[in-house]
């Protein structure tokens, strides 16, 4: 992160759930506010039976100072459980601790407690003065890709454009990630916003074609946007030279 170029503060809001705080890590530019601002959404942990892997607070340093370099405050919010977030982890996770559920049922209703945090970043967003109420963006990385898509549909009429790196909810470790990827991208189709999808062409996640079959899905529920395929794996996000000209083009076109 470049020094003297942006801002880092470190804080906590409410969620919906009593006594469990969401933490927050913001980077701004050095000029005064009120800033655009986008909201950058964590993935997963991987297989989710690590729980070390939970209290690492996700913020990474390449997406901030991208953004604030760009006069773009940043947002990186912690879900309940993530980070030094409150509350317990309970994204989809197997009842026997073994980590991550393929079933379906489990997979979607994690997603649904994702949302619920999300909801109460958006109560947040709200009540800053320094955030531009007009230009707001959400983005995120795997897991936080796909919530990011899905949240605009969900909740229209709050973003004005969607980013998605190598997004996902289920890996093809399970079979039924044919099931909730695309019914979860779905979701985004009616925010009315265009949408940049970036993944990488060899993810061990995700398959490009699945990528696409996911895109296309999003598409014919109405969905806008451009989908991008750069010569990396999951960890595209850490390579910038693949992805900042799209990523200034789209922002640009807000």
């Amino acid at each position: 992160m470049a020094a003297g170029l942006i801002r880092l503060e470190k804080y906590f809001i409410p969620s919906g759930e009593p006594d469990a705080r969401l933490e927050i890590v913001a980077a701004r530019p050095r000029h005064e506010g009120p800033y655009p601002t986008i909201v950058f959404n964590h993935g997963s942990t991987g297989r989710g039976h690590n729980k070390s892997f939970y209290t690492r607070t996700a913020s990474p340093a390449v997406v901030a100072s991208h953004f604030a370099e760009r006069g773009w405050m940043i947002l990186f919010p912690q879900r309940r459980g993530r980070g030094k977030s409150g509350g317990d982890y309970g994204e989809g996770l197997a009842p026997d601790g073994s980590g991550y559920s393929c079933n379906v049922e489990i997979a979607i209703a994690g997603f649904e407690r994702a949302v619920e945090d999300m909801d109460a970043v958006v109560r947040h967003l709200r009540e800053r003065p320094d955030v531009d109420q007009s230009r707001l963006v959400i983005a995120g990385v795997s897991r936080g890709g796909i919530l990011s898509i899905a949240y605009a549909g969900m909740r229209p009429a709050i973003f004005r454009g969607a980013v998605n790196f190598n997004g996902g909810w289920l890996g093809r470790g399970c079979a039924n990630h044919e099931i909730v990827n695309p019914r979860l991208f779905e979701r985004g189709g009616s925010s009315g916003i265009s949408t940049l999808w970036l993944h990488g062409t060899h993810d061990q996640y995700y398959r490009i074609e699945h990528c696409r079959g996911n895109f296309e899905r999003f598409r014919s529920a109405g969905g806008q946007g451009k989908f991008v395929a750069a010569a990396a794996g999951h960890a595209l996000m850490f390579k910038p030279a693949l992805w900042s000209n799209h990523l200034d083009q789209y922002m640009d076109s807000l």
